[in-house]
């Protein structure tokens, strides 16, 4: 399976996890599903955001809060970001699980068999 990894680049935090164009996950792959390893020391969940929309996966890693000039608060902070181009329908986009242990990311995406897909039809040989 090819994933094509693109955005911009940095350290988050200052703690040595860049997102640099090569070299930054680690992947395993079995019949059902793919799993992603990150490794972002001396981050913790707090630190990181991760969305699913159609065939992307966004991992974020955001610092505190801004602090607005009322005293309100303006939202994390996004340091840096990477966004992962994922085949069509491969996976369930819905139904991935994220876990953070120890400064690791894992991602599991569960991947859709062709028969649960939509966009793949069987056709009748007469």
């Amino acid at each position: 399976m090819t994933q094509m990894v693109e955005g911009g680049g940095g350290t988050a935090l200052g703690t040595g996890f860049s997102f640099s164009a090569s070299g930054w996950w680690v992947s395993k792959e079995d019949d059902d599903s793919m799993q992603l390893k990150v490794v972002m020391p001396g981050l913790g969940k707090e630190h990181v955001r991760l969305t699913a929309e159609k065939n992307v996966l966004v991992i974020k890693v955001v610092g505190d809060k801004d602090k607005l000039e009322d005293g309100g608060n303006k939202g994390p902070v996004v340091k840096s970001s990477r966004r992962i181009l994922l085949p069509v329908d491969a996976f369930k986009m819905d139904q991935i699980k994220a876990e953070m242990n120890n400064g690791v990311l894992k991602v599991t995406l569960p991947k859709t068999k062709d028969e649960d897909r939509k966009d793949v039809f069987q056709i009748k040989v007469e």
